[in-house]
Order: structure tokens, then C-alpha cells, then sequence
């Protein structure tokens, strides 16, 4: 007969370690003495199923030798495998009510009878789901049977097991995700930390004690905006009311650091929540201060002078925009000076260029207090400063401020105890000018210096719009010429120069030709100048010169017959630092031989120091490149000079030629040219030979080379590899076209 008073008082007894998540051991010996007041004597055992391995092994029990809970360890699952392994295979009770007889025992048997038992029944324990969690067995050291009352009291022991060990593996789960989120929280390298609803702090790990140089302890209770800025402060309270709504939302923000400065940091703010409801607020956050100042100097170093820390010329054209705009909603006058120091040159080759830097910092730090609320002064290069007044009234107001910049040049410069005098030359244009880029202003003020320096320097020059469309083309070609560069716009020509008497190809000279995709091909003749003007001649220059070297030492490499190149050097380039080291590096980088290379320069060189380019044409002559003197007789034409120059060449101007068969004194010149060329042991070339004519008339005067349409216009280079070695005389080409020897 069953105590049911004390089967009651057990049930309750586990339902009340169920509910406190006892260890799963004292629920499972507390089940087992629900068990003993139903059934007297039995011994209760759990086996727990490992589903990787589709087995069952014992749990631990002090009712069970050590040999018998060894021997019930992985046992696979299978309608042999005793009552409890045909228990979890049938997923149904399964009653042995004598082990003795029973078959499935045959491998269990030995076993359990030396532990004294008899019978077993076991049942599956499974979940609500339908998931084995393994076996409930009831051993008896008798032969039994269990009634159907007993069946059914096993059953729902089986199912208070199930209910004990979720339960307990939950728990389990909970605890090491817990651990895990302590360890998380504890050792995250970011700043961690909850705030309740209201705000204030309640816990941060070590990361955002250094992140924001407070100790925990001193945090907690306080209000994040206590460490905000107050500017910032609205800001974070949206994100934080976003958060606590249920958003998680990614910032940046400044917060004041226990040392008084502001940090930037990158935060994340997202809801915390339990059994469904938002209980507080967690946050992340990384320091980003040092990669925020790091951006901002790389964007001041890109739009400032580091010598003078005043803006750019990129900044300068992003602001010119700007102010043009402003300028035009607001009925203003946007005025753009261009400003190029008068004799900073002398002084800084002169006494070096620290004392030149230190002299721009000087004229940077006396021009600023010029500047109106929205003015702009920027250094461009070198020696070049540029204004912008975008809030000026009318024509007289940028005069004065023209006058005020020319006076305050007046009082010297004080560097390093040395009295400096300067002046400048300003270029000025307005926004009342007509202009169909905004860039056109600056230029238009370029052109204006140009002017103010032929006028005497230390004086300023208003940009003249007569002759404004020739003008304002020689601008946009100007800015064009930087992209056709970068572009590759450009394109090398080749000319022939042949043997008067044969024809046969001595040289080629090498000429630019500019394929602009607006106006299609631009003459020599108009971007060469301008080039001159702007500085852009010498990135010019050094790309025809590369270009013709290369493909001449293409052509070598593949074992054709080739012939010597000219190449046109400007004098700003044969004048500037490193131009031979530049050569040189050319046709190291090539590989085309040096004897195959020759220089054409006008006499011009001479006018920057004649003793200084003789010295230098020795020493290209020593690297094995010649030198040549283009359009002889046109510039400086001293003979003293030519006396000493070491150059094996000189080129007639084809302004000699046109004439020679009806101009007496042209002739006259070109005869005494050949016939002193010649004493001095030079070859003479004729350029612009245009007729048979004249290629006669200079075969009887001795002429050593020709050049012209005559033999062949200047071609590209697969069209050059075309021609045959002897050029027979041609028709004369349409006059209209000559201008195209350039």
C-alpha cells in the first residue's frame, strides 16, 4: 500500500528543486526516493543518451559498484541492449522482469546479477518535443513486474526527469553564457558600459576607465552628459532615447576626458533587455581621436602651404567657385590679385634658401592683417601670393586695396637681423569681366602680371579685355595644356633632314603635335609660347624628349636601320637645375645610345650666361649627344660666341630661305653664313625648303642638309618607317600649310 501523504510530500520536495534549478544529482535522488516509497527496495539509475554517438552512459550514482557504472558507459543503443538500450531504441517502456531469462541481458547479464539485481524497467525520458534525454531504470534484486498504476507512476517520474534535466542544461547554458558575456564585458579592448533609464551609469569595464580616465566608482549614478560636451549633448540624448526605445544607433561625439580635453569617440548604443522588456542601455565605444587628427593634417596638408600655413592653389580654386557665386547672388565685386614678389629671386640664390623661406613666412604673416571677414589669401608656389575679395563694391574699392598691398612692401624686412627690401607685382581682374569658366579670372590676373612686370614691377595692372576672344583662348589653353599632359594628348612628328645633293636621310627631328579634343590639332606655334609663359614647357620638353628616345630605342632593339634624332630644348629648360642629370637619366632609363641623340637649341641660351651654356654644351658633347644651334641668325648672333660654342650644327631660319631666289641681301647672308659655318668646320642645315628651286640654289651655294615639304611634311612615326631612304623631289605643298614646320 502506497503512502500517498509522503509520495506527496516527495513529489512537492522535487518540484521544489525543479523550480530552484538544483543540481540535476540532488533532483535525480530525490525522484529516486519518490520512487522507493512506490516501489520499496528499488534502486533508481539515470543514463543519459549522447546523440553524437547515438549511446547511453550511466549517471554517477553511489548506489552502483564502480565496476557496474564502468561497464554501463557509451552503451550503444540497440533492441539488444538490454531493457535500457531497447527503451531509447523503441522510444517505450521496456520491462525485464527477470534478468536471468531475459535475452536482451546476454551482454549485461553477468554484470547485473554481481551487483544482486533481478528485474529492470526502464522508461525513455523524452522532452515535450519529442528530444531523448536517455533512460530512467528501476532495478530489483527480485524477479518483478510492475502493475499499470506502477507503469504509470514511472512515467511521470520519466517525465519529471525530462522537466529536471532541461532545466538543468538550461541553467548550464545560462551560466556559461553569462561567464561569457562577464568575460566579455570585463575584457572587451573597447570602452563597455550600461546606463539605467534615466541615464546615469551602472557599471563600465577597465577599457572606458582609460578611454575616459574615470574610475568606475566614480562614474556610477552620474548622467552621461556630465562628460559630454554641451554642444554634442542634445545629440547623444536623441541616440540614447533612440536606444531605449529599442534602436541601437552608431555616433560619433566629443566627451570630455578626466585631463580637461575633449576625445572623439565612435559609440554604440543599443537597448538591454529582459524577459521581453527594456531594462537599461548598453554602449560601446572606441577612442578615435588620434585617427580623426591624423585625417584633419592630412586634409590641412592638403589644402594649406606648410611654410606659410596659408591655403593652396587647390584650395584657392575651390574657393574662387564659392565666392564667385556669392559674390553674384549678393550684387558684389569679386576681385582676384595676383601677386609675384619683385627680387625674391636674388635674395633667395643669393643668402640661401632658409632665409628665403623665412622671408615668404615674413610676407604671409604682414599681408594677412589685409584680409576682410571674407577674403582669402592663399601662396600658390615659389613666390606667387593670390587674394580673393569677394565683398568689394565697385572698381575704386580694389584699387585701394591694390595701393594698400603696394605700400605694405615699403618698410623692409627684418630676417635674422638683415634689412630686405621687396616689392611686388600684382595682376588684379574682376568679376565684372566676361568669362565663361571660373577659372578664367585667375588667369585673366596672370596675364595682368605679365603685363605689370614689363611695366617696371612694384606697380599693379587691371586686366585689358581688348582682343578678348584671342585672349580668353590663350587662357583656356593654358588650363588645357595641364590636362592634355595627364591625358595624353600629345603626340611626336617626325621630319626628315637629308643630304642636299642626295637626299638620302641623315636626321630626323622630332616635333609635338597637340591633338586637343575641342579644337582638334593645335599649332606649335600657340601652345609653344604659352607653354614658355607658364612653366609648363619644361614637363613639356621633358616628355618629347623621353618619347623621342624611346621610340628611337624600340626601333634599335628590334636590329632596324635608324638615324640619329633632334629633339628642341627651351632655353628655361637647358637653364634649370638638373637638366643634364635629366638627360642623362633619360637615355640611361631608354637605353638608346647617346650618339644617336641631338640637342637643337636657339641662341637664346646664351643670354642667361654665355659662359655658363658653353659649359654645359661641353659637357653634353662629352656624353656623346651633339648640339645644334636653331634658327641660326634670328637671336643672339654673336660670334664670339659661336666662336667658342662646341657644337657641330647650325640651322638657318627658314625666314632666310623664302626669300633667297629674289632677295639679293638674304642670299647674301646665307652664303656668308655657309661659307664661315664651313671655315669653322660645322655643318649647315637649310630649314623650310619648299621647291626644287631652292634646293638647287642652296646645293650651289654649298649647303650641306636640307630640311622642308619638299622632302616630306612631318609624319608620325609609323608613317617616318615608311619612307625610303632617298626622298625624291616633290611638288611644292600648299603654301597656306607652311606654318606647320614648327
Amino acid at each position: 500500500m502506497t503512502d500517498e501523504p509522503a509520495l506527496l510530500a516527495a513529489q512537492n520536495a522535487v518540484h521544489d528543486l525543479i523550480a530552484r534549478q538544483a543540481p540535476l544529482a540532488q533532483t535525480l535522488e530525490a525522484i529516486s526516493h519518490c520512487i522507493g516509497i512506490v516501489h520499496p527496495g528499488a534502486v533508481v539509475a539515470f543514463m543519459c543518451f549522447d546523440p553524437a554517438r547515438c549511446s547511453l552512459s550511466m549517471f554517477p550514482s553511489e548506489h552502483f559498484s564502480a565496476s557496474y557504472f564502468d561497464r554501463l558507459q557509451e552503451v550503444p543503443v540497440g533492441s539488444l541492449g538490454a531493457c535500457f538500450g531497447a527503451a531509447a531504441y523503441l522510444r517505450r517502456q521496456v520491462i525485464t522482469e527477470d534478468i536471468e531469462t531475459d535475452p536482451r541481458w546476454e551482454a549485461f547479464r553477468a554484470a547485473a546479477l554481481g551487483e544482486g539485481f533481478r528485474a529492470c524497467w526502464s522508461s525513455p525520458v523524452i522532452t515535450a518535443e519529442g528530444e531523448l534525454l536517455g533512460i530512467f531504470g528501476t532495478y530489483f534484486r527480485q524477479p518483478a513486474a510492475p502493475s499499470e498504476t506502477g507503469k504509470l507512476r514511472l512515467r511521470q517520474a520519466a517525465a519529471l526527469i525530462a522537466l529536471a534535466a532541461v532545466r538543468d542544461r538550461d541553467s548550464r547554458r545560462h551560466r556559461t553564457l553569462a561567464e561569457s558575456h562577464r568575460s566579455l564585458f570585463v575584457n572587451h579592448p573597447d570602452g563597455v558600459y550600461e546606463f539605467d533609464l534615466e541615464g546615469r551609469f551602472q557599471r563600465c569595464n577597465a577599457a572606458l576607465e582609460r578611454i575616459i580616465g574615470y574610475p568606475e566608482r566614480e562614474l556610477i549614478g552620474h548622467h552621461f552628459n556630465e562628460y559630454v560636451e554641451p554642444d554634442a549633448r542634445a545629440f547623444i540624448q536623441a541616440a540614447f532615447d533612440a536606444a531605449k526605445a529599442g534602436d541601437s544607433r552608431q555616433y560619433e561625439a566629443r566627451v570630455i576626458h578626466a585631463d580637461g580635453h575633449a576625445h572623439q569617440l565612435e559609440i554604440t548604443n543599443f537597448p538591454v533587455t529582459s524577459e521581453g522588456e527594456i531594462v537599461g542601455v548598453y554602449g560601446i565605444c572606441r577612442d578615435i581621436t588620434r585617427e580623426r587628427n591624423q585625417e584633419a593634417q592630412i586634409a590641412y596638408q592638403a589644402s594649406h602651404d606648410l611654410l606659410t600655413g596659408l591655403p593652396n592653389r587647390a584650395a584657392l580654386d575651390d574657393r574662387l567657385e564659392q565666392d564667385l557665386e556669392w559674390a553674384r547672388q549678393n550684387r558684389r565685386l569679386l576681385a582676384v590679385l595676383h601677386l609675384d614678389l619683385d627680387g625674391f629671386k636674388a635674395i633667395n640664390d643669393g643668402l640661401g634658401y632658409r632665409l628665403g623661406n623665412l622671408l615668404l613666412a615674413a610676407v604671409a604673416e604682414r599681408l594677412h592683417p589685409l584680409l576682410g571677414p571674407r577674403d582669402t589669401l592663399a601662396r600658390f608656389t615659389g613666390d606667387e601670393f593670390a587674394f580673393l575679395m569677394p565683398a568689394l563694391g565697385c572698381r575704386e574699392e580694389v584699387a585701394a586695396a591694390a595701393e594698400r598691398i603696394l605700400a605694405t612692401f615699403e618698410p623692409s624686412f627684418e630676417i635674422e637681423g638683415r634689412a630686405l627690401h621687396i616689392s611686388t607685382s600684382i595682376g588684379v581682374a574682376c568679376s565684372d569681366e566676361p568669362v565663361q569658366q571660373v577659372h578664367e579670372l585667375l588667369q585673366h590676373a596672370d596675364l595682368a602680371l605679365d603685363v605689370a612686370k614689363q611695366q617696371g614691377r612694384n606697380t599693379w595692372q587691371w586686366h585689358r579685355s581688348k582682343g578678348a576672344r584671342v585672349v580668353s583662348e590663350h587662357v583656356l589653353l593654358r588650363h588645357d595644356l595641364h590636362a592634355a599632359l595627364r591625358d595624353g594628348q600629345f603626340e611626336l612628328y617626325y621630319q626628315p633632314v637629308v643630304e642636299a645633293v642626295t637626299g638620302r636621310i641623315r636626321s630626323v627631328e622630332a616635333l609635338i603635335r597637340w591633338h586637343h579634343p575641342v579644337h582638334g590639332v593645335v599649332s606649335p606655334g600657340v601652345f609653344i609660347p604659352i607653354a614658355e609663359q607658364t612653366g609648363q614647357i619644361i614637363p613639356l620638353g621633358r616628355w618629347v624628349l623621353c618619347q623621342a628616345c624611346r621610340s628611337l630605342a624600340e626601333r634599335v632593339a628590334r636590329g632596324e636601320h635608324v638615324c640619329p634624332v633632334a629633339v628642341n630644348i627651351s632655353s628655361l629648360q637647358f637653364r634649370r637645375d638638373g637638366f643634364l642629370e635629366e638627360v642623362q637619366g633619360i637615355l640611361d632609363e631608354t637605353g638608346l645610345p647617346p650618339e644617336l641623340l641631338e640637342l637643337e637649341m636657339t641662341e637664346s641660351i646664351l643670354m642667361g650666361g654665355a659662359e655658363q651654356a658653353i659649359e654645359m654644351i661641353c659637357t653634353l658633347r662629352g656624353m656623346r649627344i651633339s648640339v645644334a644651334i636653331d634658327d641660326f641668325g634670328t637671336g643672339f648672333s654673336s660670334l664670339s660666341y659661336l666662336r667658342d660654342l662646341p657644337i657641330h650644327k647650325i640651322k638657318l631660319d627658314r625666314a632666310f630661305i623664302q626669300d633667297i631666289l629674289t632677295s639679293r641681301r638674304n642670299a647674301a647672308i646665307v652664303q656668308g653664313i655657309i661659307t664661315m659655318a664651313h671655315h669653322m668646320d660645322l655643318v649647315v642645315v637649310a630649314e623650310g625648303i619648299e621647291t626644287p628651286a631652292q634646293q638647287q640654289e642652296l646645293v650651289r651655294r654649298g649647303c650641306d642638309m636640307l630640311q622642308g615639304f619638299h622632302f616630306s611634311r612631318p609624319v608620325p612615326l609609323t608613317a617616318l618607317m615608311a619612307l625610303p631612304d632617298l626622298l625624291p623631289a616633290r611638288p611644292c605643298p600648299d603654301p597656306t600649310a607652311a606654318a606647320d614646320h614648327q
